[in-house]
């Protein structure tokens, strides 16, 4: 039997996906997390970029340590304040990533939408 054949013709239906890369005791990447590292190079700081994602700053910095601890050099740099006061940047290393995730994600929603249409429309 395929799907096809048991959903209303009238409906329009798409099955969708998800690209997280998690380790054995948490998860490591994803959209979500992408998202923040986005927002914090925008705005050079962890409260800012909670607050553009509508989440808490207790969270992003929950979100921030996680990401951290899975990789050999930070991600995520924090500087407390001084003359120019404190802010948070993304290393060199966090947007080699980004681009390496983005590229990654881009593939697999390509083969991942190409291997559904075929589900679907077999």
């Amino acid at each position: 039997m395929l799907i096809k054949d048991i959903l209303k013709p009238e409906k329009t239906f798409r099955v969708t996906g998800m690209l997280r890369i998690e380790s054995e005791d948490d998860r490591f990447l994803g959209p979500g997390r992408l998202e923040l590292l986005d927002n914090i190079i925008e705005t050079g700081s962890i409260s800012q970029a909670a607050k553009q994602m509508g989440m808490s700053y207790k969270k992003a910095w929950d979100l921030v340590n996680s990401i951290n601890q899975h990789t050999i050099k930070p991600i995520i740099i924090t500087q407390t304040g001084g003359e120019k006061g404190g802010g948070t940047i993304v290393t060199e290393e966090g947007k080699q990533l980004i681009v390496a995730f983005k590229k990654l994600h881009e593939e697999f929603q390509q083969s991942f939408d190409e291997k559904m249409n075929m589900f679907l429309h077999s």
